[in-house]
This record gives structure tokens, sequence and C-alpha cells, in this order.
């Protein structure tokens, strides 16, 4: 997958309207039920989804500007929103999530060039690292509706992206283990341990576990044996 934000912009636009399309088709009353997250609903995903949009907004803000304007006020601010917006009626969760996907797409295409290479202190990198971060939410959170949008439908380029973003950002509270994707020449390693198990499947399949998006059932391990756990992510 490209790293260029502006091609990761137009991904993010096909992201959302597959996310939107997904939730149009859902019966209205279905906000309440429970998504795969634990302790949210449907509606708890849908307003995540759609004041993200806004928090990586007011990142590109900050880039273009130079003005400090943080994602969330705070991260109580953050959690106070998602609940007060849960229980909103479906078509207003929906027109919520177009409209702030309106706004973030606007602010990306506000961007000079130079702006990219903004530093982001709360992202820990660059401005060209927010359309990316966009696009992994809308995808994983879709998976998280729990309504038959599955990591299946990813895409290999998104799943082999993802699985090597959880490789290089897990830290010491991770299993040591070595990935091998079908199809990918080198091996993926999280740890120090020189003789760790070696876990294979597909880029998909170990992108999805290694997320708690999957239960690993599909995966390999060598020698035999159980599975690591892996540590939470996000």
């Amino acid at each position: 997958m490209t790293m260029d934000p502006l091609v990761l912009l137009t991904d993010v636009d096909r992201a959302t309207d597959e996310l939107l399309r997904t939730a149009a088709d859902l019966d209205p009353a279905a906000v309440g039920n429970p998504s795969l997250l634990p302790g949210w609903t449907i509606g708890h995903v849908l307003t995540h989804v759609a004041r993200n949009a806004d928090a990586l907004t007011n990142l590109l803000t900050w880039a273009r500007t130079g003005v400090e304007t943080p994602p969330y006020a705070s991260p109580e601010a953050r959690d106070a929103a998602i609940a007060e917006g849960a229980g909103r009626p479906l078509r207003e969760q929906v027109s919520d999530i177009r409209a702030a996907h309106e706004r973030f797409a606007d602010a990306g295409a506000a961007m000079p060039a130079e702006a990219w290479a903004f530093p982001l202190p709360t992202l820990g990198q660059s401005a060209a690292a927010v359309p990316w971060t966009r696009l992994r939410e809308v995808t994983v959170h879709h998976v998280d509706l729990g309504l038959g949008y599955t990591p299946a439908d990813w895409s290999d380029a998104f799943a082999l992206r993802l699985l090597r973003e959880v490789v290089t950002g897990a830290g010491d509270q991770w299993p040591a283990m070595k990935l091998r994707p079908y199809g990918i020449e080198h091996v993926l390693t999280i740890g120090a341990d020189p003789d760790p198990p070696v876990v294979g499947g597909p880029t998909k399949a170990l992108a999805a576990w290694l997320t708690g998006r999957a239960d690993g059932a599909d995966l390999t391990v060598s020698p035999d044996g159980e599975l690591p756990a892996p540590a939470r992510w996000k």
C-alpha cells in the first residue's frame, strides 16, 4: 500500500462509503445491539468512527496552520462524546459520519505539500501518517460492527500494512513469535527470543488475529502447540 497521503485519502473515501452502505442497510433499532467490541453497542462504534474523523481533522488543521489543535480536549471528553452519541437514531448516526468524513476530506484537500511533513506530537509521526490512521480506524471498526464485513474483505495491501504496523509497535508485553505470512518472503519478528514459535497463515488472518479480530483458528504454529496469546492491540 502506498505511503502517499493523497492516494490514501482516496482509499479513506472508499472505505467510508463501504461502511456507510453497511450502516444504511441496518434495522434502525440495531444501533442498540451489541457490537463485536466488549461493552460497546453498534451505536458506540458508529459514533466513535465519526468523532475519530473530527479528531484527525484537528490534526490536519494543526499541521496546516501550525496552531496546536489536539485531537480531543481530553481522554475523558473523548469517552463522554462516544457515550453521549451512541444512542442516537440510525439516520443521525449515518449523517454524522458522512458530515465528519467530508470535514476530514476537506482538511486533507487543503493541505499544502509541505504541511504533510509537519511533526504531530500526539501521533508521534508526521501529518503524512494521518490518512493511514483514518483508513485503519474506518476499516477495522467496520469489522467491529459485526454486520457481515470481516477481515476477509480487507485488501491484501491493507492487511500487510496493518500487520507490519502491529509488529513494529509490539512492546515487551507481547509474547515472542515469528510470523510467516503466505506469499511474503521475509519473516516478521516480535521479541528477542532466538527460537520463538513460528506462526503462519494468510496475511489477512494474521493481521486479524494480532488485532483481536479473529481467533487464529486458520493459522499454523510450529513447533506444534497452542498459539501465543497476543497482547491487547489499541
